[in-house]
């Protein structure tokens, strides 16, 4: 039998999923933070800070209380957290690190084989001498192990020794024991995570197994591809191949699209419709979300569930941009209302209001207005500026 899901019971279900119906201002203890991450599954990291680096602002968005320095303790000190990657550069809790060896071992074939191309024959050259005087010598930055003689020239020319950090660090034999002004400071594993993370193994299918079903849990319903897309660990093949072997524990859902369209098929646990009334509505506030909010990481699914399409333009020419270089997505309860442009002037104080969008259909009303503006002020405060500011031609008007 094929289940229908409501859109909007579709809505209250990812979100919920996400983080993202908890009430923002219940205290957030240090074990709270992990809990949150762990439930999420990740929280990308990002350079960029408009108004604040990613990570803070998806850890703000579901809970106001956070403070950075948990997240801090948890990752230099308590080696609770680690940073690689999933689809992106991400924070994942260290109870998966078991999980990331899969990933490590695949990238390293991968790896040679395509950083061969981009940096030519020899590119390997400085990785023995890289790894011998982190082992020896222990954490360092790419700035103070870098050549003298190199012209740096971005991501595309990485320093040899640059170009071993990362090579180690993105198939496992180093972790990011911390950032300097952002900059990562790279250790052995061994020295960055607790024995009982770094140590386990469990075998290819085990893998293939944890990596499917802990995705299908954190996205409530999924197809074969969202499976397989969401940790970026298993290959679509993977993720269908589990879905057909584990039948007997999945349901099949139709999935309500927010416009006119098929529902589309989709999988969830077989107990899933039964609990669809323990999933609580999302707080009726309005709460900007980062650019890289998981919530929004398959733009696809974002569209079909939200009627939201979204793009980051920041590598787009001005021009040709349709909003801006970095503008955040607006969330009311459980809907996408619009997306807003604006920074953060640390120098004057203020948090610039640049421009509004609201989606068709979404009106400007007074109470909305408001809502909108209480999170700014929530906003600047995280911010460390002193007030909002709404700069001439903000509402387009």
């Amino acid at each position: 039998m094929t289940n229908l899901l409501s859109n909007r019971d579709a809505r209250r279900v990812f979100l919920t999923k996400q983080g993202l119906s908890n009430p923002p201002n219940r205290a957030l203890t240090k074990a709270g933070l992990l809990q949150l991450i762990h439930d999420i599954g990740f929280v990308q990291v990002d350079s960029i800070a408009t108004v604040e680096r990613a990570h803070h602002q998806i850890l703000f968005s579901r809970n106001q209380t956070y403070r950075r320095e948990h997240l801090t303790e948890l990752l230099e000190k308590d080696g609770a957290l680690f940073e690689n990657w999933t689809h992106d550069a991400s924070i994942v809790p260290s109870a998966f690190f078991v999980y990331w060896k899969h990933r490590f071992r695949r990238e390293e074939l991968a790896i040679v084989e395509r950083w061969r191309k981009w940096r030519g024959e020899g590119f390997e050259a400085a990785f023995e001498e890289t790894y011998d005087r982190v082992l020896k010598n222990g954490a360092i930055t790419a700035r103070e192990i870098k050549d003298d003689n190199h012209t740096s020239g971005g991501w595309w020319n990485w320093h040899p020794n640059k170009t071993a950090l990362e090579y180690f660090w993105r198939t496992g034999k180093f972790a990011i024991a911390g950032r300097t002004n952002f900059q990562k400071v790279y250790d052995l594993v061994e020295r960055v995570l607790p024995e009982a993370f770094h140590t386990p193994e469990v075998d290819h299918d085990e893998f293939v197994d944890w990596a499917c079903r802990t995705a299908l849990q954190r996205l409530g319903f999924a197809t074969s591809g969202e499976i397989a897309a969401f940790w970026d660990l298993v290959t679509p093949q993977e993720a269908k191949i589990w879905v057909d072997t584990h039948r007997g524990e999945l349901t099949e859902m139709l999935i309500e699209p927010a416009t006119d369209g098929k529902p589309r098929p989709s999988f969830a646990f077989a107990g899933f419709p039964a609990m669809l009334d323990s999933f609580p509505e999302a707080p009726a506030r309005i709460r900007v979300l980062s650019p890289f909010d998981p919530t929004l990481r398959d733009r696809n699914r974002t569209e079909r569930l939200f009627g939201f399409f979204y793009r980051i333009e920041v590598f787009v020419p001005e021009p040709k941009r349709e909003y801006g270089y970095y503008v955040f997505p607006l969330l009311e309860g459980d809907r996408l209302i619009g997306r807003i442009d604006m920074k953060a002037d640390r120098k004057a104080g203020t948090l610039d209001v640049k421009r509004l969008w609201l989606e068709p259909g979404v009106r400007a009303s007074a109470g909305r207005l408001e809502k909108l503006e209480a999170e700014l002020e929530r906003i600047a405060r995280f911010a460390g500026v002193e007030k909002v500011v709404f700069l001439e031609g903000w509402r387009g008007i």
